[in-house]
């Protein structure tokens, strides 16, 4: 996740309150100005004696900036890079040090940016000019995690299962219709478990909310970890994905945990290798609780059958303490 910092300079205080209703790391600004940003909001504020900006025009001019890049990290400081900045000078520039920021006047250039050496800078300054366009950059680079790549499952069965304690995860933001999380028994196998978007004549929706399961269950979360549900709780930050495979951050804002009746969902899908990989999901019995269909419509589990297609996620078992480790593993 790259530090997004907004450039008020000159201090204009329409831009700094819109940067900080965007959700920016900081506000770069004059130090006489420092005060009415704060006043503005809880925010880090630089001034450029704090984040001394360079231009690049020469081979001595990269050379300057890489010299003030590595005394700054001595003291875990920051340089930029003035806007028009090129390509193979940031790289040279990232290839020695951490702690470079880039001035970036428009969204395309932030993207560009935030991927350079496949890494990118540490730090996009967005620029007064790019303010148009700010939420989308913060959008872009603080909340979008990438695309995962989802498979069409076919439901094998759906059996009761007893009591049991399900969590739901309410998070702060409003999710869309697609959308939900990634859960299932094993970590090799996850469902597309839909946040409740949908309402009906008896429950109205609450589109921040994912049902996700029972307690025991694995959920994906950003950065190629797990947890079990049961460890979510308010702050943690989520894993939302949409049925389309684009994948964003949303922050539980609270987790209820109560018991109800609950419903096993086996599923299956085909691997290369021409055989089947199968998974199970424990949820909720309630007609408010859906998987994702394969035309990312949400299916409720009271309404699923045996041969509906939904969709999963496979990847290689193999978690401890959610991190990806190598090892043989078989769940069940």
């Amino acid at each position: 996740m790259k530090t997004i910092i907004f450039k008020a300079i000159p201090f204009q205080k329409k831009l700094v309150t819109l940067a900080l209703e965007s959700g920016v790391d900081a506000v770069l600004t004059e130090s006489a100005k420092a005060d009415a940003v704060r006043a503005l909001g809880r925010v880090t504020v630089l001034t450029p004696d704090e984040l001394p900006t360079f231009a690049l025009g020469s081979k001595a001019d990269e050379e300057t900036a890489a010299a003030a890049l590595a005394a700054a990290q001595k003291n875990g400081g920051m340089v930029s890079l003035a806007k028009g900045w090129e390509i193979i000078p940031v790289e040279n520039i990232l290839a020695q040090a951490s702690g470079l920021a880039l001035e970036c006047e428009s969204l395309d250039r932030a993207i560009l940016a935030a991927g350079i050496l496949e890494r990118g800078a540490d730090a996009v300054v967005v620029l007064p000019e790019a303010a148009g366009e700010l939420k989308a950059i913060v959008a872009e680079l603080k909340l979008s995690q990438g695309t995962l790549a989802l498979q069409r499952a076919v439901v094998t069965d759906i059996a009761p299962a007893g009591l049991g304690h399900r969590v739901c995860v309410d998070t702060i933001s409003m999710l869309r219709r697609g959308q939900g999380m990634l859960v299932g028994n094993s970590s090799a196998f996850t469902f597309l478990v839909h946040a409740e978007t949908e309402s009906n004549p008896y429950v109205a929706a609450r589109p921040f909310r994912v049902n996700a399961g029972a307690v025991h269950a694995y959920a994906v979360l950003p950065g190629d970890k797990t947890c079990y549900l049961e460890e979510l709780s308010a702050g943690r930050e989520v894993l939302i994905v949409g049925a389309d495979g684009k994948t964003s951050l949303a922050t539980v804002g609270r987790v209820k945990v109560e018991v109800r009746p609950m419903l096993r969902i086996t599923a299956k899908v085909s691997t290369p290798d021409g055989g089947e990989a199968t998974g199970q999901v424990f949820l909720q019995n309630a007609e408010t609780i859906r998987v994702t269909g394969a035309d990312g419509a949400p299916i409720s589990v009271v309404s699923l059958k045996p041969g509906d297609e939904i969709l999963c996620r496979t990847d290689v078992a193999g978690r401890h303490f959610g991190m990806r480790i190598t090892e043989d593993i078989k769940e069940g």
